[in-house]
């Protein structure tokens, strides 16, 4: 004897908690199929030098995800983040003589005002947030090319040098400074009246504005921090590549940054932010292209398993939302 529920209604509220928990911690579950497919079948994947190397190779669209993150979140996208790398390498390459106190602060402080800029354009005006982003992307690239000359420029600075390549305890100095990034962007967000402010404007607008939220704030700090953490990754890639370069460096960086953030599980349509999922799904996009390349399979394959990754975290976030 059943208690007044049909098979069919206990089968169908079932499917939606399977959803949310893929929606929730499917990322975290094809991490693991990967790191154990690879430990079984790929060739000295295994190693502290490969992960040492992944880790590397994925701290800048760790970092280009986290301020990514919270622009999502608040219903926007920022498009802008690679160009501001290019910029901010010029930039670095300008003022190496000064030293990297004076480096540092002098290119954070660029991506921040480009990023405001970006988000209070975006509040002021209501335009979309492409299209801001967009022309971002357009005239800072262009700014770069200008005042470089289209040129690279090579250096060889013993600070900038241990940013690129230092080690504290054996762990890369880049890698602990984005993994407390992520630490405190995660806290940020959870625990803090910010973090709900940015989670509540991408999830309903007209009701955080009814609620007092300020939203145009809001916004424009959101997009700041984005721009900071974009100029922070544009510093580290130059450190790492001892050149400036306004043409190729944060190329195309923002669609692996967007893609990072919906594998991880954040709402593509706003109203949710997993930091700590950015990271996660940076890293499952970063370990398919690199088991590939480590079993010789042609890079054209791992595009389309990115893809399909991709397409699947799409299709669970829309499942959980309905």
């Amino acid at each position: 004897m059943t208690d007044g529920v049909a098979p069919k209604a206990v089968a169908s509220s079932r499917r939606p908690d399977l959803m949310d928990f893929g929606a929730r911690y499917g990322v975290v579950v094809v991490l693991a199929i990967i790191l154990l497919a690879n430990a079984l079948f790929t060739p000295h994947f295994a190693t502290l030098r490969n992960v040492d190397l992944t880790f590397i190779q994925v701290v800048f669209v760790v970092l280009v995800g986290t301020g990514m993150t919270l622009v999502i979140a608040t219903g926007g996208i920022d498009l802008s983040v690679g160009a501001v790398m290019g910029l901010v390498s010029v930039i670095a390459y300008w003022l190496l003589g000064q030293g990297l106190i004076v480096v540092l602060p002098a290119c954070l402080l660029v991506g921040l005002g480009i990023g405001a800029l970006n988000g209070a354009l975006i509040a002021a005006f209501n335009v979309q947030p492409i299209l801001i982003t967009l022309g971002s992307l357009i005239w800072v690239r262009g700014l770069a090319q200008s005042i470089s000359n289209g040129r690279k420029d090579y250096f060889d600075d013993p600070a900038m040098s241990y940013l690129g390549f230092g080690r504290v305890a054996g762990i890369p100095v880049q890698v602990l400074v984005t993994l407390a990034i992520v630490g405190v962007a995660a806290l940020l967000v959870a625990r803090t009246v910010f973090g709900r402010r940015v989670v509540a404007i991408g999830g309903n607008r007209g009701a955080s504005r009814l609620a007092g939220v300020p939203i145009r704030k809001t916004i424009v700090l959101a997009y700041a921090i984005c721009g900071l953490l974009a100029a922070l990754a544009g510093v580290f890639v130059t450190a790492r590549v001892g050149s400036s370069d306004p043409t190729n460096f944060g190329l195309l960086i923002e669609l692996d940054a967007i893609a990072a953030v919906v594998v991880g599980g954040s709402a593509l349509s706003g109203g949710r932010a997993n930091i700590v999922g950015t990271l996660v799904g940076a890293l499952v996009l970063q370990l398919v292209t690199a088991a590939m390349v480590m079993n010789n399979v042609p890079v054209q394959y791992s595009l389309v398993v990115k893809a399909v990754i991709i397409l699947a975290a799409v299709y669970l976030q829309r499942s959980r939302a309905r």
